[in-house]
């Protein structure tokens, strides 16, 4: 590789440096490790305080990457999380001795966000206890480290389900009301995060406060898909439904545009109860809708099956069938596919969660077929928001891409519906701006299986993504690490420095997963 000519008076990039490979478009690294220096005596005011720190290292080595597998950091100490109080305690020791306090949940971040670069890692999943049900209100109180599958198992017993989660149930429920949450029932009952009712949170200077709609509205909207840039969230009051089993159908489409442009007429006539889009490539494109009664069942039927453009799986085996006869050159894909199909589509009907035709346990079923079959040692899962009119170029153009890096990948498309009573939100998260009634998003997932790519490439890739945000006015779901370095280019200097110096109001020594954003 050719070293480019200096001039005089320039300091030359360092071909070495991880930050600076020449030829490489990367636009963020992870951050640089802090070093310490208020770590022994902030250790020992927590300990002092009765809160137990983990430091040893093959303790703390655990925690040194999330489930992307492309961030690594070591904290000088964890935390598991017990109360709001301890919560608090640590919050205001770490203001105090400018120590940096990364907080996790689940880990299931793919940026780095739950990745902590030296300093305190709080691990919020001691904090998984169900408060209260009221079944008359339709509404749980539960800490916020809980999983969302131990949260449905309690609402099951009670004949009662949550809303809207996460297809991952291993996420936390504080987790993923800091960034959103999204569902295949999006598209009707909105994102994780609108479900939310009331939080308690612990501000970044310690301060346990509750906040709503209505009771300190300002904090709750920063707190809502606000990264977890203005508080931990230790508590959440949301709302519930009965529970129900669902009847799923799919549709087999050759064309992305065709599956979007009937995705989007769908939902705009509150067609199905749960609509998405899942592909295999741009070969095998799945819509799937599914229902929570007959009678929603049967409406469909009459109203809407008829018009869909897509086939029955009968149709879609002898279009692939030959359009692979006249490719055999192309056979490798071919056998991919449908060793794929074979291997996913009996997770969606396992007879143990079936009676009648109807799924019984989605929160198992999707749960178990996402992480068996989509999780690797590395993970990376670039996105698009954008509002309903840009989200089929968006779609194309990101599939284009995945084509030129990956012989594999997939991609999940769902519409979120958004709230009704316009509930300002925090400007920087995953809601595009010019979005009106639904905002739409895609996954662009490579299938990397157990292989290890290098770490440029896949940041090659990510950046080709995100700059069709770019050039769209979209927004994204991810933040942090790999990405980081589009926020202000994504959302302009003027709203990211108004958003700072709400930062350094709210968390004046800027200690709280300062890497994600700021």
């Amino acid at each position: 590789m050719r070293i480019p000519d200096i001039e005089p008076g320039v300091i030359p990039p360092d071909p070495v440096a991880s930050d600076a490979l020449i030829g490489i478009p990367r636009q963020q690294t992870n951050p640089a490790r802090w070093q310490g220096a208020g770590w022994p005596a902030f250790a020992a005011q927590l300990t002092a305080e009765g809160i137990e720190v983990i430091d040893a290292s093959h303790l703390r080595g655990t925690f040194s990457t999330d489930a992307g597998g492309t961030a690594y950091g070591m904290p000088h100490g964890v935390v598991i999380a017990r109360s709001s109080l301890q919560v608090s305690t640590i919050l205001k020791a770490a203001q105090a001795h400018r120590v940096p306090v990364t907080v996790r949940g689940g880990g299931l971040t793919t940026e780095g966000e739950s990745v902590a670069f030296g300093g305190l890692l709080l691990d919020m999943t001691g904090m998984s206890r169900v408060i209260a049900i009221d079944t008359a209100k339709l509404q749980v109180r539960a800490q916020a480290g809980i999983f969302w599958a131990s949260l449905a198992e309690s609402l099951r017993r009670l004949g009662l389900d949550y809303l809207s989660a996460p297809l991952n149930l291993t996420s936390s429920v504080g987790g993923t009301l800091g960034v959103g949450g999204i569902d295949v029932n999006s598209p009707r009952l909105g994102c994780s995060a609108d479900q939310a009712i009331a939080l308690q949170v612990v501000t970044p200077t310690g301060e346990i406060t509750e906040c709503s709609d209505s009771e300190n509205a300002e904090l709750f909207q920063r707190v809502i898909l606000g990264y977890g840039q203005f508080g931990v969230i230790t508590e959440a009051t949301l709302s519930i439904r009965p529970y129900t089993p669902l009847k799923m159908r799919y549709y087999y489409y050759s064309s992305l545009r065709t599956a979007i442009e009937d995705l989007q007429r769908l939902e705009r006539g509150d067609a199905s109860d749960y609509s998405g889009i899942l592909t295999m490539m741009d070969k095998a494109i799945t819509l799937l809708v599914a229902f929570d009664s007959d009678q929603r069942e049967a409406e469909f039927d009459a109203r809407w099956h008829a018009g869909l453009r897509g086939s029955g799986e009968a149709g879609f085996a002898l279009r692939m069938a030959a359009h692979y006869a006249l490719r055999p050159w192309n056979l490798k894909e071919a056998l991919f596919l449908l060793r794929r199909k074979r291997q996913l589509f009996p997770e969606f009907r396992r007879p143990e969660h079936m009676r009648d035709g109807k799924m019984h346990d989605r929160t198992v079923v999707f749960s178990r077929a996402v992480w068996k079959f989509w999780g690797g040692r590395q993970m990376v899962i670039p996105d698009l928001a954008t509002s309903a009119d840009k989200f089929v170029e968006a779609v194309e153009r990101g599939n284009a891409v995945c084509k030129r890096y990956f012989p594999y990948y997939t991609l999940y498309c769902v519409g979120i519906r958004l709230r009704e009573d316009h509930r300002p939100h925090y400007e920087l998260s995953c809601i595009p701006p010019d979005a009106q009634g639904w905002a739409y998003g895609c996954e662009f997932e490579p299938l990397l299986g157990d292989d290890i790519w290098s770490r440029d490439t896949l940041q090659s890739f990510k950046n080709a993504i995100y700059d069709i945000g770019l050039d769209l006015g979209g927004s994204y779901y991810r933040f942090g690490g790999m990405m980081k370095g589009y926020i202000r280019r994504a959302f302009g200097d003027a709203l990211v420095e108004r958003h700072l110096a709400l930062k350094r109001k709210a968390d004046p020594a800027m200690i709280l997963n300062r890497d994600v954003i700021f």
